[in-house]
């Protein structure tokens, strides 16, 4: 299967025995993004949790 990253166009080709692959073909919804783009995230996500700077929105804690 072919699949195009949600950020940079990059088109790759995805092993079709790779569950990630089977819920790209079956969940419309769910986004592929390249490995070169998943990194990128991953790396300034743990940057911004080590200073302090991240923020998860709507998230509320429920005190029943």
């Amino acid at each position: 299967m072919r699949a195009k990253c949600l950020l940079c166009d990059r088109i790759d080709r995805l092993s079709d025995d790779d569950p990630f692959t089977k819920k790209l073909k079956n969940r419309p919804i769910h986004t592929y993004t390249c490995p070169d783009c998943y990194d990128r995230i991953e790396k300034r996500t743990k940057e911004r949790r080590a200073n302090g700077h991240y923020h998860v929105p709507h998230r509320q804690e429920n005190n029943l």
